[in-house]
């Protein structure tokens, strides 16, 4: 397996097991704004979408509102992000071996809260998160500015994500995408990535 300086995670879905807490939150949103009872497996379909993506698809009327409102539902959400299992003993393998980094479509916040709360940003070398830029995935604005304050060229470096838009963020960024199988709720549109990994553990094959 080819050798890489840095592998970079995306987080919700990869890293982080999210979809309760970000889901039923949703769905109380959906109600507010549109008066609909929408269903679990309904709103599992916006699940590989970054939030104002998730906005614009129900044409709500304040997109910038609508979504800090669904931020505030999901940090007060009785159930907090878990990890994958073996995340840890990746994080701890890798460190000194391989930079690790974070690119992700999270608040500064949710970001503290999900992530750096646990202790777990230690190993990370930086993290571009969604207010670090303009654009957001799937425009590969976000993997780029990874790459700045990493020093290193596309060729140097994995982005591992489950979802479509993270899949061409990887590709127009001309980085090597890995498929995080675990966590995705559909493979449409991710046609070649790089690498599948159908567990948590396997990424380890990336120090072989």
């Amino acid at each position: 397996m080819k050798k890489y300086k840095a592998i970079i995670y995306d987080l919700d879905g990869t890293v982080l097991n999210t979809i309760n807490m970000n889901m039923y939150p949703l769905i109380k949103i959906i109600k507010e704004e549109t008066g609909e009872d929408w269903t679990f497996e309904q709103v599992l379909k916006f699940l590989p979408y970054p939030g104002m993506k998730v906005m614009e698809e129900l044409q709500v009327a304040d997109k910038e509102k609508t979504y800090a409102r669904w931020v505030k539902y999901v940090n007060e959400y009785e159930e907090s992000a878990s990890l994958y299992p073996g995340f840890e003993e990746i994080f701890e393998a890798f460190d000194g071996s391989i930079i690790q980094a974070v690119a992700s479509a999270k608040t500064t916040a949710q970001y503290q809260i999900d992530f750096v709360a646990k202790g777990l940003d230690k190993y990370m070398k930086t993290a571009v998160l969604a207010n670090d830029t303009v654009k957001h995935k799937p425009d590969p604005e976000p993997l780029l500015e990874c790459l700045k304050r990493l020093s290193l060229q596309p060729e140097d470096v994995i982005y591992i994500g489950d979802a479509h838009s993270d899949y061409l963020a990887s590709k127009n960024a001309g980085i090597d995408f890995g498929y995080a199988k675990w966590g995705s709720v559909s493979a449409k549109g991710i046609d070649k990535p790089d690498h599948v990994f159908e567990q948590p553990l396997d990424l380890l094959k990336l120090l072989s």
